[in-house]
């Protein structure tokens, strides 16, 4: 027995538990970042040396010659190919101006060379990589579980329909009715100004196209009783009722008064 003991105390013993347990979270780490990030063997050669050339006539005043950032702008490396997408897809990218957010403006590239831009930064470090079209496909989203998704998750700022709302020091949660669909995924993938990131951790592939199946389904919604007043919500629609059916109900006794005259 206290040889047992002391072979069970050995030293080594703790050395191979504490490699084992280092190649197994490396691997899994290794298989999630390959599943869900973008890496500079995606692209070509010639594609990386475009976005390169791209990049540097276009960004580097802001975000450094290598992407490393500036007072200006942030470090590019390890945003990935989705980000460049997003911002330089909606126009927010090259910025018009300083301001408390970029608005989006007409995409002053096309979607080969914004394509080439993704992937010189995918090669500088991985990041979110471009989403699979099966989950931009809303058709094939359940607008119900991603209904639940919104208003937990992106309701306070967007409004429960999406319509968009005021945030603090200029800044706002843009109206989601008329966003593409890989838009919508790509801005709960990275994150951008201030929105925070939904990774595959957070929400699934899965659940983001619930939750675009969602926000489609409310961009156009029916409205059975009426003009929809905007979709602003009871209290405001109560109050439009209140004023001007309480107004339309003293005009009609007013004249009926002066027609008895």
């Amino acid at each position: 027995m206290k040889l047992l003991a002391q072979r069970r105390r050995h030293p080594l013993a703790l050395v191979v538990l504490l490699l084992v347990g280092l190649l197994v979270t490396g691997g899994a780490y290794a298989l999630f970042t390959n599943n869900s990030t973008a890496t500079a063997q995606q692209a070509s050669t010639k594609d990386i040396e475009a976005g390169e050339k791209l990049f540097i006539s276009n960004c580097k005043t802001c975000h450094g010659a290598n992407a490393e950032g500036t007072p200006n702008g942030p470090s590019l490396i390890g945003v990935g190919a989705s980000a460049v997408d997003f911002q330089v897809g909606t126009g927010r990218m090259p910025l018009q101006m300083h301001g408390p957010q970029g608005q989006v403006k007409k995409p002053q590239f096309s979607q080969d060379e914004i394509d080439q831009m993704a992937a010189y930064v995918a090669s500088l470090g991985p990041g979110p990589a471009l989403p699979d079209e099966e989950y931009l496909d809303a058709s094939k989203g359940d607008p119900a579980a991603g209904g639940g998704l919104f208003r937990t998750n992106c309701a306070m700022c967007h409004n429960v329909v999406g319509a968009g709302g005021a945030l603090t020091r200029g800044k706002y949660a843009p109206n989601l009715s008329e966003v593409s669909e890989k838009h919508l995924y790509q801005a709960m993938q990275t994150g951008p100004q201030n929105m925070p990131i939904f990774n595959d951790a957070n929400l699934t592939p899965e659940q983001k196209r619930d939750v675009i199946a969602y926000v489609r389904s409310v961009s156009e919604p029916t409205s059975p009783g009426g003009f929809k007043l905007g979709s602003i919500g009871p209290v405001a629609e109560g109050l439009f009722i209140w004023f001007f059916g309480l107004g339309a109900v003293v005009g009609i006794t007013v004249w009926l008064t002066a027609r008895s005259k």
